[in-house]
């Protein structure tokens, strides 16, 4: 059966394929989670959601662990140090960068990111990243709490599919 971009047609699969799927099961896993205090305001609102979904997914409370850094940058090191612990099962990264007038946002919106993903690949640890890069307030503040739980879900699903697939 041949796909075409767009089609509904249903895509045939391998006979007898193992297939991992997605387990949004919290329970007895431990997540760890860094806040930047910049933009303090939405930094709450994407914890608040990411704290109600991961109470909802089944994540105990006292399996939670938060620490707050002062901004974006200072995230990665704050995660990497939390990865090497070996004490959480996957982390979250929450903050918002809003786009100034200067070239600043692209340094720490790239810098940002670009650690995460290092420190995620470096050591084997699931990282969430929901860090909002956004245009202006308005954004950001409409974004928080949702982008709070999708950080809350990818969480719980890499960590539980990190441990399937080992």
């Amino acid at each position: 059966m041949s796909f075409t971009p767009n089609s509904a047609a249903p895509v045939e699969r391998c006979a007898d394929l193992r297939e991992i799927e997605a387990d949004q099961n919290g329970a007895g896993l431990a997540i760890g989670i860094v806040m930047a205090r910049f933009n303090r305001e939405v930094g709450e609102g994407l914890l608040s959601g990411c704290c109600q979904e991961l109470s909802r997914l089944g994540v105990a409370a006292s399996a939670i662990t938060l620490v707050n850094v002062p901004g974006a940058l200072e995230i990665p090191l704050t995660l990497q140090t939390m990865a090497q612990s070996g004490k959480f099962d996957a982390l979250v990264a929450l903050g918002c960068v809003i786009r100034g007038e200067t070239y600043h946002f692209e340094i720490v919106s790239n810098e940002s990111a670009r650690g995460v993903t290092d420190v995620q690949l470096t050591t084997g640890i699931p990282i969430a990243n929901a860090v909002l890069t956004v245009e202006n307030d308005d954004q950001a503040l409409v974004r928080m709490h949702q982008k709070g739980m999708e950080a809350a879900q990818c969480a719980v699903e890499m960590a539980n599919l990190l441990k399937a697939v080992k």
